[in-house]
């Protein structure tokens, strides 16, 4: 393959303050929101705005010079967008090849990943060459991955369809698959080369689908922006209706914060981990649900946020009124807050402390938590008893109301 000189993207664009930057994309209407992950020589756009999948190619071949790539996608999500994503390779001057993999959870798995390697490897894809995820959170993990062994290691572009992962999975480089110990067990840290979330695509997406990526969102704000869980508060209902640009904002502030923090801790070994705010507990009502749809991704995460703040509460940490507030909103905008909103699993206390127990943030056998001393406050603590974890869950699973605090000794 000769290699091609990469020509920057276009720079007229006016700052905001925490919602990315505005570019004038050609062929884009609107103009885009553009938020830098700064990673030394790893470092990476991730474009934001309805209308970018056409012109997707273009911003492909500028960023990275290539000729040549793979498209990595689900059944379900090429129905409705693979065929402009292919026009749009095609435009640019782009050969590519398709792989198109079942959809859902299940897929995330060593199988699959076996398939799509033994594809990839096929269909002749250099290192040089980027494989390009056209999915949600379960195509960009698997896809990831696969490019992140592949050859030892080739080029990545997420193309995230889905508002969960526009705003969480496609930004920040992790990837892996399940196993039957947990979720996202077995994976890598391999940064995309760009990441193009084109909230147009969102108009495809059933209502649950949506509330589960708003989650992620709100966890954004519950995690270390206060004023921006303020302004979910007001403007969430216009978030998940794609109401004027409140959606880019959103999507665009949501991968402003995660960008921050994977700068000053790729890998996770410090605060990136606040990232995971809701999630020991969401991974562990996914687990036990099964992976099988009755319990999306987010919300486990909605559930395991009102989770934490409740322990946070429970410990003398978190006023009660921020624990209110966080399940009012989510309750508010249709999304579960308690595992009996979710039918048709038999919960146990038993059941859920096994995956707990296996939770990729554990040191020495202590699992990590994230809690909150408020909304916007959210910090790592490390002296959480399986004991505490065992009772709290008791009272969740029991429909316990949450008492008075008792602080932390």
């Amino acid at each position: 393959m000769t290699a091609q000189t990469a020509t920057p993207l276009p720079d007229t664009r006016n700052r905001l303050s925490d919602d990315g930057e505005l570019v004038t994309l050609p062929g884009v209407a609107a103009p885009a929101r553009r938020v830098r992950v700064p990673l030394d020589d790893r470092a990476y756009d991730i474009l934001v705005g309805d209308g970018l999948l056409p012109v997707t190619g273009r911003l492909i071949r500028e960023t990275m010079g290539v000729r040549r790539a793979a498209v990595v996608t689900d059944e379900t999500v090429a129905g409705h967008h693979l065929a402009v994503l292919s026009r749009a390779l095609d435009d640019a001057g782009i050969a590519h090849g398709t792989i198109i993999l079942p959809p859902g959870e299940g897929t995330k798995r060593f199988g699959s990943l076996e398939t799509l390697l033994d594809g990839l490897l096929a269909s002749g894809i250099e290192r040089g060459q980027p494989v390009i995820a056209l999915g949600g959170g379960v195509v960009g993990d698997l896809a990831g991955f696969a490019a992140a062994v592949l050859r030892r290691g080739t080029r990545f572009v997420q193309v995230p369809t889905t508002l969960l992962a526009q705003v969480d999975s496609s930004v920040g480089g992790k990837t892996g698959i399940n196993t039957s110990h947990g979720k996202n067990l077995v994976g890598a840290f391999h940064q995309p080369g760009l990441v193009v979330a084109d909230t147009g695509l969102l108009s495809t997406l059933p209502r649950r689908e949506l509330l589960a990526g708003y989650a992620e969102v709100v966890k954004y704000g519950a995690i270390d922006d206060a004023p921006f869980f303020d302004w979910l508060e007001r403007r969430g209902a216009e978030v998940i209706a794609g109401a004027g640009s409140a959606r880019d904002q959103a999507v665009a502030r949501s991968c402003a914060a995660k960008a921050r923090i994977v700068a000053a801790d790729e890998t996770e070994t410090g605060q990136r981990a606040l990232l995971n705010l809701g999630h020991t507990f969401g991974h562990a009502f996914e687990a036990m649900a099964g992976y099988d749809g009755r319990l999306l991704h987010g919300e486990g995460v909605a559930i395991g946020m009102v989770a934490a703040f409740r322990l946070s509460v429970r410990r003398g940490l978190c006023p009660m009124a921020d624990l209110e507030r966080l399940t009012a909103h989510l309750a508010a905008v249709g999304l579960p807050t308690r595992p009996q909103d979710v039918t048709g699993v038999d919960w146990t206390v038993d059941g859920l402390m096994a995956p707990i127990a296996q939770d990729k943030k554990a040191r020495e056998g202590r699992v990590r938590y994230i809690l909150a001393r408020g909304i916007g406050r959210s910090f790592i603590a490390d002296d959480v008893a399986p004991a505490e974890v065992a009772a709290l869950l008791d009272d969740i699973l029991a429909d316990r109301p949450e008492g008075p605090a008792v602080p932390a000794g």
